[in-house]
């Protein structure tokens, strides 16, 4: 079995395709579920922010793998398989590990650095954990991440690379204005009471609002909430909870408003934005129709094949000193290590065997299995994500100065996009966090965060490789046991007057032989498992011992077994 991940995220699609391709907490619940009962799957987790979407698993073939997660994606997210796979990027293995420890490190992050993720991951293993889809490489997997991310935190200055997505959205808010210097005094409403509203709500009171008012469905979190704030050390902020029936009462009093919940329609449009910019001025906020933002264009299509003829051996490449620890489906490095020749050979089978999808308007079960075949090899073979452009810089136009500031962290969003082009108003939501984002300098310690991760994903590799092996090691050794018990009552029947103090000690020697003589191999052979390619020390050894297959699965379910025993009472 072998981990792979799935996903899109902000470096991959537009935000227009990640809100379409938002998953709810029952989505995510019902994808877990349907993926493990897919034949290539045995383990499934879903990490969902609000700007990435990955589905991991333990497959035991890649290519059903890939095209069974990304039909699930698709079949889960409600958009199309061919508009989704333009977007989709695919690690397999030991990359795929290291993607997962750069995604805990916060080195993947719309802002980087941030910390947030980790809590996000944290539920990601424990919704797993809940519905048993985890299972002991996954559970590895997301604990080790965890802790990766928290060293990167601890042991360098990540944290100076970037702020939290709050902190960042506030200082865009702000427009180059220190954030303490332009909230002293707001009036701040948040809407929602989860962690980020929570974050927020915390972060806007440590700013110098004079006011964070907390509007939520459920009043009582939401008077949690203030209480909090209000009671909180040092506290200098008048904070109360009112119910959403009276967000738009609350906005026209506002100066700032933070939303971020689950809903899946808008919370403020347009129109309602307009109407509290109008109660606070008493002017009509009229839409600026030439400052309206552009349309995201999709991605092209990515031109896809089929497997016959393709001159691309990937068990061969896998057994490739460039593929040795798994390999990455994105970009050139996808065929990085081939020769001229074969590179030359797969560049003319992809010319040949071109599926152009714009022009093939078939639907139906036909046309999906040709997707599907036609996306497996592609990421196998191609997989190759389109470069999205940025638009040309044109110079902003003069706009009044706001007098209310929204800033919108939801996925998908709450605020209408639409009141970007309402005159008296600044709004930041997640596609203005990227756009800003994606040319902010990165730190030094970014480079030592990249050296902890390598670091971490050979240490992982290793000792996934040397666990694989221990069933065998506990299966050879009780293999042994039985064959020094078997001869200890064969000398019994021999020598039926042996006193016990000789048997005794007759036995230990045996036992002591039997010891000396597989010390030195399995110490040895568990050593060259953790080596990369020592997969197949394992079947070598069951192979020279002549050792029962079933005997080994059986010791390896049993540790299983003891293992989730172990996560349900807990740590002590």
């Amino acid at each position: 079995m072998s981990l792979l991940v799935v996903g899109l995220s902000h470096r991959s699609a537009p935000v227009s395709v990640l809100e379409r391709a938002s998953l709810s907490t029952d989505a995510q619940s019902k994808l877990l579920q349907d993926t493990v009962a897919a034949e290539p799957a045995a383990e499934a987790a879903v990490l969902a922010t609000c700007n990435r979407i990955e589905l991991y698993a333990d497959v035991d073939k890649f290519h059903a793998g890939v095209a069974e997660l990304s039909t699930l994606l698709a079949q889960h997210s409600g958009v199309g398989l061919e508009e989704l796979t333009p977007y989709l990027y695919v690690h397999y293995e030991d990359r795929a590990v290291h993607h997962f420890f750069s995604v805990a490190c916060g080195l993947d992050s719309m802002v980087v650095g941030e910390g947030q993720i980790l809590g996000q991951i944290k539920d990601s293993l424990g919704r797993a954990q809940e519905l048993h889809t985890a299972g002991r490489l996954l559970n590895d997997l997301f604990q080790q991440a965890l802790r990766v991310g928290k060293r990167a935190h601890s042991e360098t200055g990540i944290d100076r690379a970037g702020q939290s997505l709050v902190t960042f959205g506030l200082e865009q808010l702000a427009a180059g204005e220190d954030v303490p210097v332009w909230a002293r005094g707001k009036r701040a409403l948040v809407i929602g009471a989860g962690s980020m509203s929570s974050l927020a709500a915390a972060t806007l009171a440590r700013a110098g609002v004079a006011e964070v008012v907390v509007a939520n469905r459920t009043l009582d979190r939401a008077e949690r909430l203030a209480r909090i704030l209000a009671e909180a050390d040092g506290a200098h902020v008048s904070a109360r909870a009112v119910p959403m029936e009276s967000v738009p009462a609350e906005l026209t009093r506002a100066d700032v408003a933070v939303s971020c919940t689950g809903a899946t329609g808008l919370v403020l449009t347009a129109e309602s934005v307009a109407e509290a910019v109008e109660g606070r001025t008493g002017a009509p906020a009229a839409l600026d129709e030439d400052d309206a933002p552009s349309e995201a264009r999709p991605l092209p299509p990515v031109s896809v094949g089929n497997d016959d003829n393709c001159p691309l051996d990937l068990a061969a490449v896998q057994q490739s000193a460039v593929q040795q620890t798994g390999f990455s489906v994105i970009g050139e490095a996808a065929v990085a290590g081939m020769d001229a020749a074969t590179l030359e050979q797969h560049a003319a089978w992809v010319d040949n065997a071109t599926v152009d999808r714009r022009l093939a308007g078939r639907r139906g079960p036909e046309a999906d299995a040709e997707l599907i075949a036609a996306l497996a090899a592609t990421a196998a073979a191609v997989g190759r994500i389109p470069e999205r452009r940025r638009p040309e810089q044109v110079a902003p136009l003069v706009r009044p100065q706001p007098v209310l500031f929204l800033l919108d962290l939801a996925m998908p969003r709450d605020v209408d996009a639409a009141a970007h082009r309402l005159a008296g108003v600044r709004l930041v939501d997640i596609e203005s966090l990227s756009e800003a984002s994606a040319d902010a300098p990165m730190a030094a310690d970014v480079d030592q965060v990249r050296r902890i991760v390598a670091d971490e994903v050979a240490a992982f590799g290793a000792a996934q490789r040397a666990a694989h092996i221990t069933p065998t090691v506990v299966a050879l050794r009780a293999m042994a046991a039985d064959v020094v018990a078997g001869e200890i009552a064969r000398l019994d029947g021999r020598l039926p007057g042996l006193d016990d103090k000789h048997r005794a000690e007759i036995t230990q020697t045996v036992k002591r032989v039997v010891d000396k003589l597989l010390h030195a191999p399995t110490v040895r052979v568990k050593q060259l498992a953790a080596e990369p390619g020592g997969a197949g020390y394992a079947d070598a050894l069951r192979t020279l011992f002549d050792l029962d297959q079933e005997t080994v699965a059986a010791v390896s379910r049993a540790e299983d077994s003891t293992e989730k025993t172990s996560e349900n009472r807990g740590p002590a």
